[in-house]
């Protein structure tokens, strides 16, 4: 049987209607094609024993955690044990978030949250629409024994000072920062990922 990977992807939030309103006025455009390493790459680099599935969360350009909350516990009755999970940004908070407040109901085999961001101390971004975490991440690692975190020095999104709140916060978590990963980890590829993801596997 396939092993499910579980990818929640990146978003927005904002304070108000008028702040969101902005960024759709002023937020870059391009009419090129993106190719982004949560997409084809991540399935084609890991192959065909692996299913991955990618749930489009609501309002993605205008996030609220309770949203976000219902739609992801609909998955949960179609995943089975040692599901691994992966968090892309404001997707990754999200899941330090749920998986911080709710022991999960199946095993976890691994956790990886990259360039997550801990609270609303970016200069580029507002987190807020109910992301905030509580002060006490322990659920977290208790619903798994493989947590990693990963983080770029040349974040411009999510500085690499969360890292260090993170590490202060968790006792077993792997984290993991890399010198560049062009900014917020906007990179076709991440064969780092994979290696990792396989050697989850392998190792039973």
């Amino acid at each position: 049987m396939k092993t499910q990977i579980l990818l929640i992807h990146g978003g927005e939030t904002f304070k108000n209607q008028k702040d969101y309103i902005h960024y759709l006025k002023t937020r870059k455009i391009s009419i090129n094609k993106y190719n982004s390493w949560s997409g084809e790459y991540l399935e084609k680099s890991l192959g065909k024993k692996f299913e991955i599935i990618q749930p489009r969360m609501p309002l993605q350009e205008n996030a609220k955690y309770s949203d976000w909350k219902l739609y992801f516990e609909r998955f949960i009755p179609h995943l089975r044990n040692k599901i691994i999970f992966i968090g892309n940004s404001l997707g990754s908070i999200f899941l330090a978030k749920y998986l911080s407040e709710h022991k999960f109901p199946k095993k976890i085999r691994s956790i990886y949250l990259v360039c997550a961001p801990f609270d609303n101390t970016s200069e580029e971004e507002d987190l807020v629409g109910g992301f905030k975490l509580k002060s006490d991440l322990s659920l977290l690692e208790k619903n798994t024994k493989n947590l990693v975190l990963m983080f770029s020095k040349d974040d411009n999104v999510v500085p690499v000072s969360h890292a260090e709140i993170y590490r202060k916060k968790l006792n077993n978590a792997r984290i993991m920062i890399y010198k560049g990963k062009n900014g917020h980890f906007r990179i076709s590829k991440f064969p780092e990922l994979v290696k990792m993801i396989k050697e989850d596997v392998y190792r039973k």
